[in-house]
């Protein structure tokens, strides 16, 4: 984050046009006892509340290579990405992350580690990153992948890096790799300002 961005940044709420419960049009405003604009239904009084979306990944390591997937999706068509998407219900944060690489990848994996949390309030979501490590060669990419292949880490495509919190992640990679001290990193980013 650079000094002029603001640390706190409300982006407009996603809406949403009628009850879930009751089918009635619904209302923007502030419920009793809250102190935010709410999706209100007037009729039921139900309360839609809209919460963030986690993002989860990993960072996928072989012999001191890392898994990239060159996205076959929009956004960012064709630019490499770390192994992620969305979280699914039902599911923990790191199962999410293993059913991702899965998906994008195909590489069997054990996850390891929380490595980073990027929170991006700017589009309304949480990107958190496990360390992986990659328990053999065999790829196999979804339909959401074009190609994936593993890179040295002075080979990474940096300039070709689908999204920041990518790149976030795989720069805090590098450094810990080089110290040989691992921990969880914490970062906000703001997409509506550039690097």
């Amino acid at each position: 984050m650079t000094s002029t961005t603001p640390l706190f940044y409300h982006p407009a709420p996603r809406t949403q046009q009628f009850c879930s419960q009751c089918g009635h049009p619904l209302s923007r405003e502030i419920p009793p006892d809250d102190n935010r604009i709410r999706d209100l239904c007037k009729h039921c009084g139900a309360v839609h509340y809209q919460n963030p979306r986690n993002v989860v990944g990993v960072v996928p390591i072989w012999n001191d290579q890392v898994l990239l997937c060159r996205r076959a999706i929009e956004p960012r068509y064709g630019k490499w990405t770390l192994p992620a998407g969305f979280m699914e219900l039902g599911e923990t944060t790191e199962q999410g992350a293993a059913r991702e690489n899965q998906e994008e990848s195909g590489a069997r994996i054990r996850v390891q580690s929380l490595f980073t949390v990027v929170d991006v309030p700017s589009v309304n979501q949480v990107h958190l990153y496990y360390l992986a490590e990659v328990l053999g060669p065999h790829l196999d990419p979804g339909s959401e992948t074009l190609e994936a292949a593993f890179f040295k880490l002075d080979a990474i495509p940096w300039q070709e890096l689908s999204f920041r919190s990518v790149s976030t992640t795989l720069e805090r990679y590098v450094q810990d790799r080089a110290s040989g001290v691992f921990t969880t990193h914490h970062y906000a980013i703001d997409l509506r300002f550039p690097d």
